[in-house]
């Protein structure tokens, strides 16, 4: 069910223009604030736009925000604790003293300055939010290692002459990726719901003329004060949050139940 709500979200953006005949920018001024109905689904906002539309287009930036960030970090936080890891010593120890620091710092306050540092496009917060959420691949791919590397197939491997860079590569990165990957489908939902934060908080990518659309957070944000009399503006964009955040959880779990042994 998660996967498949995923799918139809992720199409559904990428296939906007053709479901949609409403432009994501298009003003309607003898539209404005109207409520859910047949010519538009979800109603229209302040200027006119068409609810569903926006939220259509709003799927492009909020998913690719989410899975580009949590593929950032698990590269960056892979290759990080693999180092770590397998080197072991001094080293290991200094590494994971920097990942405590960037434990201990305020989550948001690091978006919010790193944002507004590298820009309020899809690239900036990719890079942000990446720089911010790989501490989580780090601490998980370090222990992976740890474990790992002392495993008889791993003592075979260097028994018979092979190099640190083939026993990583070949031996204990494809036995150490089953966790990641779990971590991976969690962490796209935390970087959905962060880039929301930041979006809410005005930010975040907010470019209402653009191909990509803005920011399901934006959209919330444009709605929170008008919620009383207009509750539609808020609450698609809210269940449209929601509902992909709790379709990744449920993608994650299914994928712990299938690639954890101790589950079997």
């Amino acid at each position: 069910m998660g996967l498949a709500f995923i799918l139809v979200a992720c199409l559904g953006g990428i296939l906007a223009p053709l479901i949609s005949p409403y432009g994501p920018g298009g003003l309607d001024e003898q539209r404005i604030l109207e409520s859910p109905g047949w010519s538009h689904w979800m109603g229209t906002d302040g200027l006119g736009r068409d609810l569903f539309t926006r939220i259509l287009y709003g799927a492009r930036v909020s998913i690719t925000v989410g899975i580009g960030t949590a593929f950032i970090a698990l590269v960056i936080g892979t290759v990080y604790g693999l180092i770590s890891g397998y080197i072991g010593g001094t080293l290991d120890h200094l590494l994971m003293r920097i990942v405590d620091i960037c434990y201990g710092l305020p989550d948001l306050l690091i978006f919010i300055l790193l944002s507004l540092v590298f820009g309020r496009n899809i690239a900036g917060v990719l890079i942000a939010l990446g720089l911010v959420t790989w501490v989580r691949f780090a601490r998980i791919t370090r222990g992976q290692v740890l474990q790992a590397k002392e495993l008889i197939y791993v003592e075979g491997a260097r028994a018979i002459g092979g190099s640190h860079t083939r026993i990583i590569v070949r031996h204990i990165l494809p036995n150490i990726m089953a966790p990641l990957l779990v971590t991976l489908t969690f962490s796209i939902p935390a970087a959905i719901l962060a880039e929301s934060t930041l979006s809410f908080i005005g930010l975040g990518i907010n470019d209402p003329y653009s191909e990509w659309g803005t920011s399901w957070g934006t959209l919330a944000q444009d709605g929170w004060r008008a919620m009383r009399t207009y509750p539609h503006i808020i609450l698609f964009p809210g269940l449209a949050i929601f509902l992909t955040i709790l379709a990744f959880n449920f993608l994650g779990n299914g994928l712990r139940d299938i690639l954890d042994p101790k589950g079997r």
